[in-house]
This record gives C-alpha cells, structure tokens and sequence, in this order.
C-alpha cells in the first residue's frame, strides 16, 4: 500500500514538473518572440502615422522617394529627379522614414 503511494507520488511531482517546463517555454516565447514583433509593430505605427508630405521614405522594395500626397491607407511618392515619375503605393509599403533636414 505505501508502495503505491509514492508511485503515484512520484507520478504527481512528474507531471507537475512538466507543468514548470511549459510555462517556463510559454514564457520564453513571449518574451523573444510575440515582445519583439508587437514592439516592431507599434514603431511602424507611430513611424507611419507621423508621414508627412515632402518627408524622403525608402519602400520594402529598396526604392527611395518623396511623398507628395497621403491619404488614409495610401500615398503617392515620386522617385527619383523625374517629376513624371509618381507612384501610388500602400503605407504598409514604406520601412523608412527620414523627415527633411534630418541626417
């Protein structure tokens, strides 16, 4: 009878040891992997959110602009120094924001 006891003793401490590692895991991917991504997600909030018109962007694709006109989810940005050569594109599209006079 104390055999069994401690059979289902040891049983108990096991899986309660199991439930320590998948916290500890569950932990360790919220802090190096859904932190990070939200915290990157809100600077391109704010970055996109503060555009303005005649700010220099780069978009995903590498290409460098102007912007000339925003509107709620889109904005026209003009590459190079051809002033024919304007672009509409998604905000979501820009990964960088310089605002003129800034180095």
């Amino acid at each position: 009878m104390l055999n069994l006891m401690s059979e289902s003793a040891a049983a108990g401490g096991g899986m309660m040891l199991m439930i320590v590692y998948i916290v500890i895991i569950g932990a360790a991917m919220y802090f190096f992997a859904i932190r990070p991504q939200k915290k990157e997600q809100k600077r391109m909030s704010a970055m996109l959110a503060s555009l303005e018109v005649g700010d220099t962007v780069v978009t995903t694709s590498g290409f460098y602009g102007v912007v000339i006109d925003i509107t709620d989810e889109d904005c026209i940005v003009e590459f190079g120094s051809n002033k024919n050569c304007r672009i509409p594109m998604k905000k979501s599209a820009i990964s960088e924001v310089e605002k003129p006079g800034q180095e």
